[in-house]
């Protein structure tokens, strides 16, 4: 089969279209024909040569896929050959066939293309474990969302909308429209706002009582100066750096926290939790068309290179796909 294999860190020209090993399912995975990937800012991280795969995984980049199971390893007993399906990887998504642990399996949702279905799954496992497993962000909350015109951040904007949140966010230019027509309260210019105080004039002092977090280090302060009473910061992104200094006394009296998280190098028995969940809670509203995908353009897999220059320049909105 043929993989995009990464030449060394570098620019995106070290990204190969290349004929590599097909995979072999072990005990409790199958083996996926690919109909399309997505690109993530993970896989970026990887080419560049800050964000291996764990042990294990393919050495391709590649978190999230959808295509047709064309084999099956011992023990599976919930799919079967020629299921359509979408999947959470831990890489190896820019392929012809990939495999993946049975527990890291979706349907491909009612009225969603096979390869548009590849923009899901790690935007809703990450959306899912952060803002609702992790932050418990209840109906009537406020939710603060930085990057809202990302592919998690469209995602985040109208999951927690469905929820009943209130949701503001953090976007640029032309974006702003489109993530209010995503479901944001309240769509924050970041070069000419100060996101603090458009979010607690908006809400009567109250402030967010959870941020989601794409930026890191350089939001930090203002993260916890923006937070309600008990309020709670999840941080899964480090644009904006990874040091910081922090006041503990404001943490204190807001009485408030703050976590880090990642996905792909969790267990696979996490990660099968996680999706479970989703496809419980998040895949009913996206069946009934209460949220969708947003897809931004989509690129044969073989210019997976001009696909990553698309994202680095951060001028889409949602996701970029790559199709075979």
């Amino acid at each position: 089969m043929h993989a995009i294999e990464i030449r060394g860190a570098g620019g995106p020209e070290v990204l190969r279209w290349s004929e590599v090993d097909d995979p072999q399912p072990v005990a409790g995975e199958v083996v996926v024909d690919v109909a399309a990937s997505a690109v993530n800012r993970a896989d970026i991280q990887q080419r560049l040569g800050f964000y291996p795969p764990p042990p294990g995984a393919p050495a391709y980049p590649g978190l999230e896929c959808s295509g047709r199971i064309s084999a099956v390893g011992d023990g599976v007993t919930d799919w079967k050959i020629g299921d359509e399906v979408c999947a959470l990887l831990a890489g190896g998504g820019y392929a012809e066939k990939v495999a993946v642990p049975a527990g890291q399996l979706l349907p491909i949702p009612e009225g969603v293309a096979i390869e548009e279905a590849a923009a899901l799954p790690e935007v809703a496992c990450t959306v899912w474990a952060n803002v609702f497993m992790t932050a418990h962000l209840s109906p009537s909350e406020v939710l603060l969302v930085h990057g809202g015109a990302s592919g998690i951040g469209t995602f985040a904007l109208q999951l927690a909308n469905a929820y009943g949140a209130r949701v503001f966010c953090t976007a640029r230019g032309s974006k702003l429209e489109k993530c209010r027509l995503y479901g944001a309260e309240r769509a924050i210019d970041y070069n000419e706002e100060d996101f603090v105080q458009v979010v607690k004039e908006n809400t009567d002092g109250h402030g967010a009582d959870v941020v989601l977090d794409t930026i890191g280090a350089k939001y930090l302060s203002r993260n916890v100066d923006v937070l309600a009473t008990s309020g709670r910061i999840v941080t899964i992104g480090l644009l904006g750096g990874a040091k910081a200094e922090l006041n503990l006394g404001a943490l204190l009296v807001k009485r408030a926290s703050i976590t880090g998280t990642t996905l792909r190098a969790r267990p696979v028995v996490e990660k099968s939790i996680i999706v479970q969940d989703v496809r419980e809670h998040v895949w009913p509203l996206i069946d009934a068309g209460r949220v969708r995908p947003v897809v931004d353009r989509a690129l044969a897999m073989q210019d997976a290179a001009e696909a990553h220059r698309v994202v680095e320049a951060s001028d889409h909105v949602g996701k970029v796909l790559l199709v075979r």
